[in-house]
Formats: structure tokens, C-alpha cells, sequence
């Protein structure tokens, strides 16, 4: 099977590809947008989606973009231990990507 960075392409088949266009720009934009970015940014999706099944993505990304709003409204997507475990995914699959992916 073809593979992306160091991972199956197979792995990243349940991510619709403005998940992952989302993921690599916003990756390159922290990251210099380069041509080596571009790269490493692709390795580390590939990596985040072969460890974390889709919808775990996306719960952990809405606990994280909730968890910005001020005030009362927040707290519930800052501090409940579903959000935590979510996030706590999330950043241990990052984590990974990073080891893997960038020098």
C-alpha cells in the first residue's frame, strides 16, 4: 500500500480532506510555510490520524475551540474529564507527530 510520510495512506481514509487541507494549513502556518513544512506538516497529520480515530479528532478539536469562549460557558468544555480525556488524546497523538516528523 502507498504511504504518506511515515504512515498508510489507509490511516488517514476516514478524514474528509478539508479535515486534513485544515490540519496541514494551519501546521505550515506555525511552521515557517515552506516547502520542508509542507512535508513535515503531511507526516504529522498522517501520524495524529493513525493514532486517533476521526471522530475522537473532532470531538477534542470542539472541546478545544469551545473551551476559548469566556466566562461560565466555557469552563464545562475546559474542565469536565470527558473534554480533558479528549484533549489529552489529541495532544499524546501531536506529541507523537512531532517526534516523528520534525527534526
Amino acid at each position: 500500500m502507498p504511504t504518506t510520510g511515515s504512515v498508510t495512506n489507509a490511516a488517514t481514509a476516514d478524514y474528509p480532506t478539508v479535515v486534513t487541507a485544515d490540519y496541514v494549513f494551519g501546521c505550515m502556518a506555525g511552521n515557517g510555510n515552506t516547502r520542508t513544512a509542507l512535508e513535515q506538516c503531511a507526516c504529522s497529520f498522517d501520524v495524529v490520524a493513525s493514532l486517533l480515530p476521526y471522530e475522537r479528532y473532532i470531538e477534542a478539536s470542539t472541546f478545544l475551540s469551545m473551551g476559548q469562549v469566556t466566562g461560565e460557558k466555557g469552563v464545562l468544555f475546559r474542565t469536565s474529564a470527558e473534554a480533558k480525556a479528549a484533549i489529552g488524546d489529541l495532544r499524546r497523538a501531536q506529541a507523537e507527530a512531532e517526534i516523528r516528523c520534525f527534526d
